[in-house]
């Protein structure tokens, strides 16, 4: 019998380490999870840590992802590469049934990161979302514990939400480097050339509009995302508040700045951070509609990935019952006590 997955207390700290300079809003967030789930989400964002980066910063980027498919290969098979990260995600894997779909999906999504993949309007755009932040949005759910479709639909919105602000905020970063996430039908309506965008990155009224439209997406995403904390454990509910607002700050600070995230780029300051994560610490009083809302079309997969939609499963026992019967009539007619 396999021995208990464990989380190993040094390489817990390796990957607090990595997560104290990579991802400092979810290291702030993390502060307030309670600690049976903050060892495992600390695994969880390290192995993303070292995902994003192995494609980011490689000579080829399709060997860094190469790397990390092997690496995650491992890490199922339960004999992890031998770095504390690898370890780490192996034990939080085995401890919380995480289904393979949803860190192939996120590896996906570093692929069409390697390729430079454009995104013609916001439905493929929330494809990608889906696969770099929906993915790690559904793999937390199952860490707290919580594995209901409207709890997995929620965190996925979350996801994306957290995903459009980061691109909405790295407009004139991404475009410096080559990179266009912004829906190339959004540009051209408000006049705009993606082409043009990539080789002479300027902030205009025409960008702003479609940094606009962007954020007013992960606004309504950010909306629908708030029904799903109070799904799930009262003491894991302050850090998603927290990393929800954090990361809807940014936002704010970008719509501040008239939209402009070419010339320069929204950082929420430490006094704001530890405001937001302390007022996060307090309950919504305040009635939140869409809990029941089904996922996005783009995250619907994530879901299914962990449990079936309430109709399907419905309509699969339906099918159940259907071809039960249809078996029963048969073995009848077969022993004679039908009429032929």
């Amino acid at each position: 019998m396999d021995a208990e997955p464990r989380l190993a207390s040094e390489d817990l700290e390796a990957c607090r380490d990595l997560l104290r300079v990579g991802s400092k809003s979810f290291h702030a967030a993390s502060l307030l999870l309670p600690r049976r789930v903050r060892d495992s989400a600390t695994a969880l964002y390290a192995f993303c840590r070292l995902g994003d980066d192995a494609v980011d910063n490689a000579a080829d980027p399709r060997a860094g992802l190469a790397l990390m498919r092997r690496r995650l290969d491992a890490a199922y098979d339960g004999l992890p590469e031998d770095h504390p990260a690898d370890r780490a995600f192996a034990a939080a894997v085995r401890l919380h049934d995480i289904p393979r779909t949803l860190p192939d999906a996120l590896l996906e999504g570093f692929a069409w990161d390697a390729e430079g993949r454009h995104y013609p309007d916001i439905e493929a755009l929330h494809g990608y979302a889906a696969r770099v932040a929906g993915t790690v949005g559904a793999m937390m759910t199952l860490i707290m514990g919580v594995r209901s479709h409207a709890a997995l639909a929620r965190a996925t919105d979350l996801g994306a939400a957290m995903q459009l602000t980061n691109i909405a905020r790295d407009v004139g970063e991404d475009a410096r480097a080559g990179r266009l996430y912004l829906p190339c039908a959004w540009l051209r309506e408000a006049g705009v050339s993606p082409r043009d965008f990539l080789a002479h990155p300027e902030f205009s009224p025409a960008i702003g509009i479609v940094v606009a439209r962007l954020l007013a997406e992960a606004q309504r995403l950010y909306a629908r995302a708030e029904a799903g904390i109070a799904m799930l454990p009262r003491d894991c509910r302050p850090a998603i508040r927290a990393a929800h607002r954090l990361y809807a700050e940014i936002g704010a600070e970008v719509t501040r700045h008239g939209f402009d995230s070419v010339s320069r780029r929204a950082v929420v300051s430490s006094s704001r951070k530890l405001a937001l994560v302390a007022r996060a610490r307090l309950p919504s009083l305040a009635r939140v509609e869409g809990g029941a809302e089904p996922p996005l079309a783009a995250n619907a997969f994530l879901v299914n990935a962990v449990t079936p939609a309430p109709m399907a499963v419905a309509a699969r026992s339906l099918d159940e019952r259907i071809g039960w019967a249809i078996e029963l009539f048969a073995d009848l007619q077969t022993r004679g006590r039908l009429p032929q």
